[in-house]
């Protein structure tokens, strides 16, 4: 999840996620961003650099290339940048098996047996995300470490049936920052600390950190993230991605270690809106292991490509967070420039405010957490491949190796949620109760103002990495309001501020992911805002 000031300030208390940058000119930081590279001694000229899901499917028709030339493409990347160079770390674990994946799927294509757009597609996952094979699944703790999944979570069976390739594991803020409220985004005990492409001095955003920095810099074709509130969102805006947060349902979550059952998801993370489409809907499917995805039954589609409109923004009206245009000014012209591309798609801009009346209820937020978290976890720990089968054990594994597993920060949020009580526990269903009146919060602003979206900056630029004082906390962020109500959320590349990427926000109502799917695509096809990284050490470089 994205902590950034989530923690902190909500621990024990109240919440309000949110972020922010400095910029002026938008062209001028892209500019800045791509002539770095050779300040920085490094000519980035990989050949599958911005490279999409339709462009690699022609190559290996064509006979151009074949997904086993692809995967070691992307192997012997992650040796150059992820292990070596700029030095990402934002690979946690690599496949043993994957060139014989791809050779496999060689075979089934030249027998005239394509499975999908996602045929032969290298794609790397979140280290929370089960996969059956001889990778472990973590969630970055070490802990953890050792842990096989004895079978694949649900969506990463759907992911071999469509023919992908699991190139490997990303990195993420360890128990997807739910351990501590003054760790750094990006860092686990396991993994180390993840860096942003952008500029290397600065943290990927979290939890999805290794997802976000990988996908950004081109070591894999997509990712998987996942996220509570803004680990999807956050770090695909902080490294110029597009990224899905889908309804709560619509993806299966069995299989994926817990924060919240009410809250948790996995999600697309992409370098382009069709991209994401494409990943979202070859993972839909009812889980019987996860009964809420039975809502998704005739909600949900197998191909959201078909609602990738370039015109689809016409005559509709786009609600934008009102607090969103005050304060930075350089945030708030980058917003308006936005605007500007939007209302020349033909849409109409609605001020409205979401923000006051999401922060209210959100103060709950955190009780809904730590009672969740602990059923959550300690349910998934019970059946793991580890001596570690409780969040008692996690902490007294913790206490017992201090000087690895707690060299920068502790878990005084593990040990808040020890303390919480069952699910029928009177504290967490009131507090259950209040989050969830977002829903209606939301539908009654949509419905009052005859919206057919939200908006807003997505959240701000990267933090510096400070593994002493953790992520800072800054200005505006959309994440809450879709995170506590289980609606559905994208972000796009909004633009850039001092060479580090923005993002903005369309989010709705329950699956109403083809609208803003649309909108999304719109915008990005108007503005084509995406720029690769050129791994800058940092601003003054």
């Amino acid at each position: 999840m994205n902590r950034r000031n989530f923690l902190r300030n909500s621990s024990f208390a109240g919440i309000t996620l949110s972020a922010t940058g400095i910029h002026a000119l938008a062209n001028n930081a892209i500019n800045k961003n791509e002539n770095t590279s050779t300040k920085n001694n490094f000519k980035d000229d990989f050949i599958l650099n911005e490279i999409t899901i339709t462009e690699l499917q022609q190559k290996m028709q064509s006979g151009e290339m074949t997904s086993l030339n692809i995967t070691n493409l992307y192997l012997k990347r992650i040796n150059e940048i992820d292990k070596s160079g700029p030095n990402l770390n934002a690979i946690i674990e690599l496949n043993p098996d994957a060139a014989s994946i791809a050779a496999a799927l060689d075979k089934e294509r030249k027998a005239g047996n394509i499975r999908g757009p996602l045929h032969g597609i290298p794609i790397l996952v979140k280290d929370n995300i089960n996969t059956g094979d001889k990778m472990m699944t973590t969630a970055g703790a070490l802990a953890l470490e050792g842990n096989i999944a004895i079978q694949d979570a649900f969506i990463i069976k759907r992911l071999r049936e469509a023919g992908a390739v699991l190139l490997g594991k990303t990195n993420l803020s360890e128990w997807a920052n739910f351990r501590s409220s003054r760790s750094t985004s990006g860092w686990s005990s396991r993994g180390g600390q993840t860096k942003c492409p952008y500029i290397l001095d600065r943290n990927p955003s979290g939890s999805s950190a290794g997802s976000g920095s990988a996908t950004a810099a081109n070591l894999c074709t997509i990712a998987i993230g996942t996220e509570t509130d803004g680990s999807i969102v956050s770090p695909s805006a902080v490294n110029g991605l597009v990224g899905i947060k889908p309804t709560v349902g619509l993806w299966s979550r069995s299989g994926i270690i817990p924060i919240s059952a009410t809250q948790d998801t996995a999600g697309p993370m992409a370098r382009t809106v069709r991209d994401a489409a494409i990943l979202l809907g070859a993972l839909t499917g009812i889980d019987s292991n996860d009964k809420i995805t039975s809502e998704s039954n005739g909600k949900s589609f197998t191909d959201y490509t078909k609602f990738l409109d370039a015109n689809s923004l016409k005559g509709k009206r786009i609600g934008v967070e009102k607090s969103h245009l005050n304060g930075y000014k350089e945030i708030v012209a980058l917003l308006k420039k936005a605007i500007e591309t939007i209302t020349a798609l033909g849409a109409t801009i609605v001020e409205v405010d979401i923000m006051k009346p999401i922060n209210e209820v959100s103060t709950a937020e955190f009780k809904v957490l730590s009672f969740e978290f602990k059923d959550g976890v300690n349910k998934y720990l019970a059946t793991s491949n580890t001596k570690i089968k409780t969040l008692d054990d996690v902490i007294a594994f913790n206490n017992n190796n201090e000087a690895k597993a707690m060299p920068y920060f502790r878990q005084e949020t593990l040990y808040a949620c020890t303390e919480r009580g069952s699910l029928t526990d009177k504290i967490y269903t009131d507090a259950l109760a209040k989050t969830l009146s977002s829903r209606k919060i939301i539908a009654d602003i949509m419905s009052e103002n005859k919206l057919d979206a939200l908006s807003g900056v997505t959240n701000g630029p990267a933090c510096c990495i400070d593994l002493v004082n953790g992520d800072y906390d800054t200005s505006f962020s959309m994440s809450t309001p879709a995170a506590i109500s289980g609606f559905p959320h994208i972000t796009v590349p909004m633009g850039f501020l001092h060479a580090l990427p923005m993002g903005i926000s369309f989010f709705g109502t329950a699956y109403m992911e083809p609208q803003i799917i649309s909108f999304a695509y719109a915008y990005e096809q108007a503005s084509k805002n995406r720029t690769p990284p050129a791994f800058q050490q940092n601003l003054l470089s």
